[in-house]
């Protein structure tokens, strides 16, 4: 090689490790920087010029022309970037719904400092104590203020669980309209890398670090899938469905329930629409909403993924009532897996069951006759009354007062359910309780009433829901009922440290490859500086035999 071709390969050293030194800066001042991505820089030969082509030689003869900068990759890992993002999904999953038990614990064990059990316990302690003096008006009042805490503290609890029900709702709009950003963002990102390395001169890494880092925030909304293609956009599928592709963001819509106020998730691009007389399209979501329900919750089939699927599960689609339970094919494909929903429904089932059998024994021993243990009109006293109707028409064929049927085949309407937001104490009877009396037409006092309103509380005849077999009595119900919000809360918490636990130690090992280590690039900077001391080196070295040979023919 001539000594001035013999410039190239210093100068090729000078420029590579001077690039590589700007990438181990680059690497150091982000050794912070959160979602940044360790880089590499990879060095190549550059083209050798053949002096000899001799088919008798061994090999050919040829003389380097130096080092060639060839790329500055990101050190990562697809298969643990492909883990990461499914078990953090699968944290957030049950991050949400063990948040929500724990939601549920406070409003069943505190309320306003005053747990929900003593109101049980109180109601259960006034009707002993009217057992023990039926005619007294001190216990008659106790009985009928006990009562009346008792409803007032159940609807206390149920519009807590409504009002958080609310609250996840808001969330699912909230999240829903952050994944569209997040997707958008993706988009503009594909773009932005397009330009960058369509010539081919740079990959254009930072912004792929942006990139994975709202990858990875994807993950926790839902089960991605994603594909790198040729022009180096990220292609990514939500829930089974194309939702970015390298130009468009097909995004998410919310389609919001008249008669409850909640939101679906569903796919505008698969759903069919209407146009109503505003010109404002109407859809049906029917067969276009994001997340199916029709697998049960498993690991092994991945469907318990994403907060979105969780908020929406722990929310359920509406009020839940007693009504709910009435239909054991219903429950378990509607109810059963709604955290709240269950609750409500539950819970609603213990004070329809309390009141509506309080009830039921006054309206037995009532007689119009006599006007005993009834109201002015005939009917008979009722303690809990429905706020939409009286609960008993007059039948002018048999002059009597019958009572209206509870309709539980339409759980969206409460209208003759005695349910708690349905419930009010008796109005007369708050103002005057001695109207009670429990005494009969005779004198004596009507003890048998008073022993069946004792006898209810001790009744086992109650089941939390279809799938429970045990039966208990009031006070167990509600045992039973926290027992139950305990032990899911137990399991879900277990099964979240576990998933942090995953989730953490899968991080740990994406960090080791993809984070900076200050240590190891101050060694690259040492080295890569010696590098370029060595390149400038051999330039001064060949420039001084160029000046000596210049001069000596020069003579």
């Amino acid at each position: 090689m001539s000594l001035m071709g013999s410039l190239y390969v210093g100068t090729s050293g000078l420029q590579t490790n001077q690039n590589s030194l700007n990438t181990t800066a680059h690497n150091i001042s982000n050794v912070d920087t959160e979602g940044y991505t360790r880089q590499q820089v990879l060095q190549s030969n550059k083209i050798y010029n053949t002096i000899s082509n001799s088919a008798q030689g061994v090999a050919q003869k040829q003389v380097g022309m130096g080092v060639n900068y060839s790329a500055t990759r990101q050190v990562r890992d697809i298969f643990l970037d492909a883990t990461y993002r499914q078990e953090a999904g699968r944290s957030s999953f049950y991050e949400v719904s063990y948040g929500t038990i724990e939601e549920v614990e406070n409003l069943l064990g505190e309320l306003d400092g005053t747990a929900f059990q003593e109101s049980l316990d109180d109601l259960w302690t006034a009707v002993q104590e009217l057992d023990k003096t039926p005619e007294s008006a001190v216990t008659q009042g106790l009985f009928i203020q006990r009562s009346a805490e008792f409803l007032a503290r159940s609807q206390a609890v149920y519009e807590g669980l409504s009002d958080y029900q609310d609250n996840l709702n808001l969330q699912l709009e909230d999240k829903v309209s952050e994944m569209n950003t997040y997707a958008n963002e993706l988009r503009d990102l594909n773009e932005r890398i397009r330009k960058v390395e369509t010539a081919g001169i740079e990959h254009a890494n930072d912004l792929r670090d942006e990139r994975n880092t709202l990858l990875d925030e994807m993950s926790k909304m839902g089960n991605i899938s994603y594909g790198e293609d040729l022009y180096g956009s990220v292609l990514v599928s939500f829930e089974g469905t194309p939702y970015v592709t390298a130009d468009h963001v097909y995004e998410i819509g919310l389609s919001t329930d008249a008669i409850t106020g909640f939101s679906t998730p569903f796919w505008p691009q698969n759903a069919t629409f209407t146009l109503n007389s505003d010109g404002n399209k109407v859809y049906d979501i029917t067969d276009a909403k994001v997340f199916s329900f029709s697998q049960p919750i498993s690991s092994d089939l991945d469907t318990d993924i994403g907060m979105l699927k969780a908020i929406i599960l722990a929310r359920g689609d509406h009020r839940a009532t007693y009504a709910d339970l009435q239909d054991e094919d219903y429950y378990k494909d509607n109810v059963a897996q709604s955290v709240l929903m269950n609750i409500q429904a539950e819970f609603d089932q213990l004070v329809h069951n309390v009141t509506t059998k309080i009830n039921e024994v006054i309206a037995d021993a009532s007689n119009p006759d006599t006007n005993y243990l009834c109201e002015e009109d005939g009917s008979p006293i009722q303690i809990f009354k429905k706020v939409t109707n009286n609960g008993y028409t007059y039948n002018t064929i048999t002059s009597s007062w019958d009572y209206v049927a509870e309709d539980t085949s339409d759980v969206y309407s409460t209208e003759t359910l005695y349910t708690i937001m349905n419930l009010k104490i008796n109005a007369n009877l708050q103002n005057n309780p001695a109207t009670l009396g429990f005494v009969l037409e005779d004198g004596s006092i009507d003890q048998d009433t008073t022993n069946k309103l004792k006898d209810i509380f001790d009744d086992e005849d109650y089941m939390l829901n279809p799938n429970v077999v045990t039966k208990n009595n009031f006070m167990d119900y509600y045992s039973s009922l926290v027992a139950q919000v305990g032990n899911s809360g137990s399991i879900y918490n277990s099964i979240l440290q576990n998933q942090d636990a995953t989730v953490q130690a899968t991080d740990a090992a994406r960090q080791e490859l993809l984070a900076v280590s200050t240590d190891e690039e101050l060694g690259n900077m040492i080295r890569f500086q010696n590098a370029y001391n060595a390149s400038s080196r051999y330039i001064n070295a060949v420039s001084e035999m160029l000046e000596h040979v210049l001069n000596t023919l020069g003579r």
